[in-house]
């Protein structure tokens, strides 16, 4: 149980328009204004968003009702593309997969401020769940997600508001994401240099190649 505390609050942060075919192509102008209207979209109720990855492609269904700041956040990010090339830089079997930082410095130094406000947690984090990453303070979300691979129902208490869920099928495809690397990149390092430091140090992660939201 220690250990799974531990590890827990590790989820602490160190720190476009689509195309016609629904895929979120980086809209890097947009991304470096986080508080523009551009950003600031309401999404969907129910809206479905499909990742490639070079792990293989799985669909992750968002609900809104379950934590609309979350999922609001999420729309934009995918929609302008942020999260393409990404790296999933943390992945503890049995817990969670994480992403959320930018291959590029830049984009991930304009967004390590833009927080949100909490949702309250109406949803638990069983496995399959999406959630955004926070620090110990509140109101501190801002780009990194992570997959609960296991049921972390104990994050729940500690303001983790899931707002969408991986099928059984697609949780196929995430749990062959690889975990060589465990924890062992440095959140800092990715900050300051991107995909650069992790293709170098850690070149068997896996990564999202393109993410769309299905219309």
């Amino acid at each position: 149980m220690l250990r799974f505390m531990v590890l827990s609050w590790t989820l602490l942060l160190a720190a476009g328009c689509g195309s016609d075919d629904g895929v979120g192509k980086l809209n890097k102008e947009a991304l470096m204004e986080p508080t523009s209207e551009e950003m600031k979209a309401e999404g969907p109720e129910e809206y479905t968003v499909i990742f490639e990855t070079t792990a293989g492609e799985f669909e992750l269904a968002v609900h809104r009702d379950w934590a609309p700041r979350g999922a609001d956040r999420f729309y934009n990010l995918v929609k302008n593309g942020y999260y393409n090339e990404q790296r999933f830089f943390r992945v503890v079997p049995n817990f969670v997969v994480q992403w959320g930082m930018s291959g590029d410095p830049e984009l991930t130094k304009k967004w390590q401020g833009a927080q949100i406000l909490d949702d309250p947690v109406k949803e638990s984090n069983t496995r399959g769940r999406i959630t955004f990453a926070a620090t110990n303070r509140p109101n501190s979300r801002t780009s990194q997600v992570f997959i609960n691979l296991g049921d972390n129902t104990n994050l729940d208490g500690m303001r983790f508001a899931p707002f969408g869920e991986v099928n059984e099928e697609g949780m196929e495809v995430v749990d062959k994401i690889t975990a060589e690397y465990g924890e062992q990149p440095s959140q800092g390092s990715i900050a300051e240099q991107g995909n650069a430091y992790l293709e170098e140090a850690f070149p068997n992660l896996d990564y999202i190649k393109s993410v769309r939201i299905d219309d």
